[in-house]
């Protein structure tokens, strides 16, 4: 079924000509997505039991989209991401939330909050399969895994410009007051004051794709300054993809000028679709930080099968193991956070892993 499509507020409606009604929508749209899964901590330093089962919720959202045709090719567009969290009976508006101008000649200009650096992997498993199966486990954390990159997450305080497409290449440029934190402190405050910025140019084609996306950010009141670089690609041969990302990240501080983090990471994610046949396989892997004593790399497997029930709702079966040294602790993507309990944190050298089944529909 096509997002529905609903007409403009009655009460505001009445007011406006017959003109502008017609050039105005708002668009509901989103997805539901559960998962129930075992999960399991390979070398528990806690007390008690070493796994448990559960339900969780894979970031469940509701999504109302404005647009409004001003003329000249220009239009008035705005967002709201409705985060529900379905067995815990949560939700939240701490999406990408925005509000801005479109145009074909001149691009995109929005103010709010949106998803940068993090998210930029060729990996698709997510799509139909578990978050916690998602390669930026590894490649979007720093400092053995206890540093999240560009906040795991999206960005507030955002100014975010995207170019026209010039054939298939287009670049998305972010300014952020302070990009890792919700507040300022700038007027009548001696804390330092914080900034950021993310440059992503790509050029993307219906088979093929290269992307690179760069990453530099201080918090409000924290000497740590983060510098991140991405470079991934894609390649479609029929219903086979291939896709490779590699991650280099720094964590320094401002104060002190010490090193703090400074690793490099990769990852390769293959998936096969063949009717209604969903197939991925990862593998991803960090390198010991150069900046921090002891053996502190990773790897990470991923495997995933979906059945499309239909084009809207599917069902998926994921397997995803992370392989910590001796003094990391990466952790499956958002395992002990919103979606998880934090027993399933990770303590250094524990082996996360999870076997689960996820149902999506899509409205």
């Amino acid at each position: 079924m096509k997002p529905l499509r609903v007409a403009a507020l009655s009460a505001a409606a009445l007011a406006l000509p017959s003109s502008a009604l017609a050039q105005s929508s708002v668009t509901i749209t989103g997805f539901f997505k559960l998962s129930y899964e075992y999960i399991k901590l390979g070398d528990y330093s806690g007390v008690g039991h070493s796994g448990e089962d559960r339900v969780v919720d894979d970031f469940s959202r509701i999504y109302f989209r404005v647009v409004e045709d001003l003329g000249s090719g220009l239009q008035a567009i705005g967002q709201v991401e409705w985060r529900i969290n379905m067995p815990k009976g949560q939700d939240a508006a701490n999406g990408e939330d925005w509000v801005g101008l479109r145009s074909k000649r001149f691009g995109t200009l929005t103010f709010g909050r949106n998803d940068l650096y993090y998210n930029q992997t060729p990996s698709t498993i997510i799509s139909k399969g578990s978050l916690r199966a998602w390669n930026t486990s590894i490649i979007s954390a720093a400092g053995g895994g206890g540093t999240l990159i560009a906040n795991g997450s999206r960005t507030p305080n955002t100014i975010y410009y995207q170019t026209p497409r010039w054939g298939n290449f287009d670049v998305i440029a972010a300014y952020s007051s302070n990009p890792l934190g919700t507040s300022e402190a700038d007027i009548g405050s001696t804390l330092r004051r914080g900034w950021g910025i993310n440059v992503t140019p790509r050029y993307m084609t219906q088979d093929w794709g290269v992307v690179y996306s760069y990453w530099d950010a201080k918090q409000d009141a924290s000497p740590a300054h983060q510098k991140a670089n991405r470079v991934w690609g894609f390649y479609q041969i029929k219903r086979f993809r291939i896709g490779a990302a590699y991650d280099w990240s720094k964590i320094k501080s401002d104060v002190t000028g010490v090193t703090t983090s400074k690793r490099n990471a990769w990852s390769v994610p293959l998936s096969y679709q063949t009717g209604r046949h969903n197939f991925w396989l990862e593998y991803s892997q960090a390198q010991n930080d150069k900046a921090t004593p002891g053996s502190d790399g990773a790897k990470m497997w991923a495997v995933a099968y979906a059945y499309d029930l239909s084009r809207r709702t599917s069902v998926a079966l994921t397997y995803a193991r992370i392989k910590n040294d001796d003094a990391a602790f990466y952790n499956l993507w958002y395992s002990a956070a919103a979606v998880g309990n934090a027993d399933a944190a990770v303590a250094p050298g524990e082996d996360p892993r999870i076997i689960g089944m996820t149902v999506r529909h899509a409205f």
